[in-house]
């Protein structure tokens, strides 16, 4: 078996009075499980591509486990009907399991649908305050477009999102796409956690909006800096202030917008007149 990421469909093109026939690449989604213990806590639509970083990645920024080390097993089993990540946790993570159970099919468009209890939604993450790196503006400003230069699904597709992880004075060392910008953090997070980054060193970049679950990931994975090209909401700005991350936001063009926790990235504020 083995899904593919992409799927080549034919289609009709109109320009003006023309009309022609076209092949496309259209990004494929299909259901991934994430079975803990034997349990299904989530069912996510994503694309079918770095599916143990996905996994990985959505445990810990859930909050089901902390460390790899309560990881007894792990395993990919795929179907005719969609992808199980299957976990097998050491010690008793059951409390952890109930407090973040999701029962839902998760669309991409959203990374909270589904959840049981308003208190979910709303939910505290940890402060990340003590996460220090620090960035040149300059830094922050190229961080979207060296993104960009990474993101061959989206080359192919023009429809899935992106998220990369930078380093001060390095730039970005990895990222990861899916249709869903929550899964595509997602995916970063675990790809970082496997390959033993630690994640307070430098910052997140995102192809999309500041949506609230963006920032809770984001917290849960102990990052500090998060960028993206579009703007923050309200909440995701108000939650990003309490626990500690720098919001940059509009990164493109050469500038960007800088809503929270300005100290990471030194700048000059122009006097008042």
């Amino acid at each position: 078996m083995g899904f593919s990421p992409t799927q080549s469909r034919p289609g009709l093109s109109v320009q003006g009075e023309g009309v022609r026939c076209i092949t496309r690449a259209l990004p494929d989604e299909v259901p991934v499980a994430f079975v803990f213990d034997g349990t299904t806590q989530a069912v996510m639509m994503a694309t079918p591509a770095d599916i143990a970083d996905f996994a990985h990645g959505f445990a810990l920024s859930e909050g089901i486990v902390t460390d790899l080390t309560q990881i007894e097993g792990f395993e990919i089993a795929e179907h005719g009907e969609g992808i199980e990540a299957r976990f097998w946790l050491r010690g008793d993570r059951h409390q952890a399991l109930v407090a973040r159970r999701r029962y839902m099919a998760g669309p991409v468009g959203c990374g909270l649908c589904g959840i049981d209890s308003l208190a979910e939604a709303v939910r505290l993450v940890p402060s990340v305050a003590h996460a220090a790196p620090s960035f040149a503006a300059q830094e922050i400003a190229r961080a979207a477009e060296a993104l960009g230069a990474c993101q061959p699904l989206h080359d192919l597709t023009r429809a899935t999102h992106a998220a990369g992880f930078i380093l001060p004075g390095i730039g970005l060392i990895l990222a990861r796409e899916d249709v869903g910008r929550h899964n595509a953090l997602d995916k970063l997070i675990g790809a970082l956690w496997r390959a033993g980054i630690d994640s307070s060193g430098g910052a997140m970049v995102m192809t999309s909006r500041l949506s609230v679950e963006l920032v809770q990931k984001c917290a849960m994975a102990g990052c500090g800096v998060l960028i993206a090209v579009s703007a923050p909401t309200a909440h995701a700005l108000r939650l990003a202030e309490s626990a500690g991350i720098t919001l940059a936001a509009f990164a493109r063009g050469g500038g960007f917008d800088l809503y929270s926790h300005p100290h990471r990235i030194p700048h000059e504020v122009p006097d008042v007149a």
